[in-house]
């Protein structure tokens, strides 16, 4: 038996926070009645349905992929570009990717069908690193990366200390390779942070996330996180969450 709002949660139909307002919304019906309570425990035979559509209950499912450049971090897009769940077309569960890399990031993207697990790894609170590998034009004084460490103002808000260190520098190009771990997870923010000190991305990729990384894949790639590795992540946010 489990609570009614994990049970949803984990469907992928929304979080569980989100859940547990349906719950209280009265849109949550297991067996053909409304229940309202949220400590509410079901089965697997339990019949359950959110505004009227019954959920799937289906064996979670966690992947680390290869973004490649030029895909979108999304399950469907309007345009017609390539999304990332394209590259998974055995996989029958409704995975989707746990955050988002932009269309030209390449790199490490998680995905999965447990909206729980996604939750928990996206929510500011839980802060894991994110490291990145950016190519810039131009080459950035001590003095700038400092800036990115202590944290820049951008539209929406002063980013989070930054751990940064430039890899290497090509004179005659005039461009950078630079790392930088962040642990937010703000729309576009490494490219955002380099325009806020005067730099041009002209390529970013996403080396690690947390302590996976991407060995033996390429772009395009991926691999099932072992049950251990889960385990870990979950772990991870909420340690990192308790030492703020």
């Amino acid at each position: 038996m489990e609570r009614l709002q994990k049970v949803i949660a984990q469907s992928g139909v929304t979080s569980r926070r989100k859940a547990e307002q349906l719950i209280i919304e009265g849109k949550v019906t297991v067996n053909g009645k409304v229940v309202k309570e949220l400590g509410t425990k079901v089965s697997s035979k339990d019949r359950v349905e959110v505004e009227g559509i019954p959920i799937t209950r289906e064996e979670p499912v966690y992947y680390l992929f290869y973004k490649p450049r030029e895909v979108i971090s999304a399950v469907t897009d309007d345009k017609n570009r390539k999304v990332v769940t394209e590259f998974f077309p055995e996989e029958k569960r409704r995975i989707f990717p746990i955050g988002r890399l932009d269309y030209h990031t390449s790199g490490l993207l998680l995905l999965t069908n447990d909206g729980e697990f996604a939750n928990i790894l996206m929510h500011p609170k839980y802060n894991i690193d994110k490291l990145y590998v950016a190519k810039v034009n131009g080459i950035p004084t001590r003095e700038q990366l400092r800036k990115l460490e202590k944290g820049v103002h951008l539209e929406d808000g002063k980013t989070a200390p930054a751990k940064v260190k430039i890899l290497s520098v090509d004179k005659k190009k005039s461009t950078s390779i630079v790392q930088i771990t962040i642990h937010e997870g703000r729309n576009r923010q490494v490219r955002r942070m380099f325009e806020a000190i005067g730099f041009k991305v002209q390529k970013l990729k996403r080396e690690r996330y947390g302590f996976l990384d991407l060995s033996g894949l390429s772009p395009g790639d991926s691999r099932e996180l072992t049950p251990h590795e889960v385990k870990q992540l979950r772990n991870l946010a909420v340690t990192q969450h308790s030492h703020i």
